[in-house]
């Protein structure tokens, strides 16, 4: 916006500025000229003084208009008619010459180059008449671009012209940027509204642009209570089902063991850990803002080495592999991520047999920057014609969430979860997690 407006004024202003200057500078050349045409006129009347004076004598003549013509930007020549030769630089009539001598009146004819002067001069006595009368021709050239006054007063335009162009873009620079400016704090303003430390910027610039911030600032103070308003209900939501799941529990509990019991239990087991993650899920605007952004390969390497001292007690060969160096920031939130390896883990602590060998490898992302979380093992591996991704469903006893919110995480960061067969003959899991946006 700045910038555009600074080019349309640069344009207008241009525009303007060539309108005003251009007639100035044509009249300053007629001015110019006009100036230079009174001078000529004092030369003529010198010139046919001397003329008259002379009489038949040519070099009196001749020696005058050499010294005038050298000392000054105008050409004066004196024509004689019939076979006397005319004097000066520039011999030869034509028939403006012949009409002022057959007039007697002098003459002002614009040529080419610029303007002439022509005066009849008269001898006196017998020789006045029109035949014998010679004619004083003053050629004087229009003003050039390197004429002394004429070069002074075109730089002057010129210079006026430039400080008028300068002031103007000044003008809209500065008016460019009390639209700018505070259009660019609510910009900063708006991109930055998941971080609840960001305040508000105060309302400034011109009055549309401060109303605008006004409307943005009051949009957003109702968008928090909203979101406010649905973490509350979902959090009065989980401890308001936790008096019946517990009372369910408690009837549970007496039933006689059995299938129906042990059944019963799973279920409600299964309803308190959706529970827990629809509110898990609710708060998470709130816990990592609207773009998340984690140093991972550190958090990674940790939580899985946190599952070592489990892998020992129950023989399992456990490696942990990360790249050394400096770390790699994705798009997850640091408890998303320890969720992400503690799912996986569980998942292969629950299903494989005691003894079974878990890896896992943390590595750069090949493509557009992130980590690649692999988990493997020896275990007998996913069943066939399950998708042990999709919500709900597992393949065994469990609620069937772990890896659907694996594939969750990974897939809000921007990359996403691939199942496989490891190069044991076991399982192996593919995460790959995308940089922050």
């Amino acid at each position: 916006m700045r910038r555009s407006l600074i080019l349309t004024v640069a344009s207008a202003v241009a525009m303007v500025l060539l309108a005003m200057l251009v007639p100035m500078a044509i009249l300053l050349r007629d001015y110019a000229l006009e100036d230079r045409l009174a001078s000529a006129a004092l030369e003529v009347q010198a010139t046919e003084s001397v003329v008259s004076g002379a009489g038949d004598d040519d070099g009196d003549v001749a020696v005058y208009l050499a010294r005038i013509n050298a000392a000054s930007d105008t050409v004066t020549t004196v024509l004689y008619p019939g076979d006397r030769t005319d004097i000066g630089p520039q011999p030869g009539e034509d028939a403006r010459v012949r009409q002022a001598r057959e007039t007697g009146q002098a003459r002002v004819d614009d040529v080419d180059g610029g303007a002439q002067i022509l005066v009849p001069v008269s001898l006196g006595g017998s020789s006045g008449s029109a035949a014998s009368t010679p004619v004083i021709r003053v050629f004087v050239p229009e003003p050039g671009l390197t004429s002394g006054p004429t070069t002074l007063a075109y730089l002057v335009l010129a210079g006026l012209g430039l400080v008028l162009l300068l002031g103007a873009l000044l003008i809209a620079d500065r008016v460019g940027r009390s639209f700018v400016q505070p259009i660019g704090r609510l910009a900063t303003y708006a991109q930055a509204l998941g971080d609840r430390r960001t305040p508000p910027p105060e309302p400034s610039g011109p009055r549309e642009v401060r109303d605008l911030g006004e409307v943005l600032q009051r949009l957003v103070g109702r968008i928090e209570l909203l979101l406010d308003r649905e973490r509350e209900a979902v959090s009065d939501l989980s401890h308001r089902l936790r008096t019946p799941i517990t009372a369910l529990r408690l009837r549970i509990d007496a039933l006689p063991a059995g299938d129906d019991r042990a059944r019963l239990s799973d279920d409600l087991d299964r309803l308190q850990v959706m529970v827990d993650h629809v509110v898990d899920e609710a708060r998470r605007s709130e816990r990592e803002g609207l773009v998340a952004g984690t140093p991972a390969v550190a958090v990674l390497a940790d939580r899985a080495a946190f599952w070592a001292p489990l892998a020992e007690d129950q023989g399992r060969a456990f490696t942990v592999t990360a790249p050394p160096g400096a770390e790699v920031v994705v798009h997850a939130s640091r408890p998303d991520l320890e969720a992400l390896v503690d799912v996986l883990l569980d998942n292969v602590f629950t299903h494989t047999p005691e003894g079974t060998a878990v890896s896992v490898t943390v590595a750069p992302r090949e493509d557009g920057g992130g980590l690649v979380l692999t988990v493997d093992d020896a275990g007998p591996g996913f069943p066939a014609g399950v998708d042990v991704v999709r919500r709900g469903q597992s393949g065994a006893d469990s609620t069937g969430l772990g890896l659907a919110i694996a594939d969750r995480t990974a897939t809000e960061s921007g990359g996403g979860l691939v199942v496989g067969t490891s190069p044991a003959g076991g399982g192996r899991v593919v995460v790959e997690l995308g940089p922050p946006a």
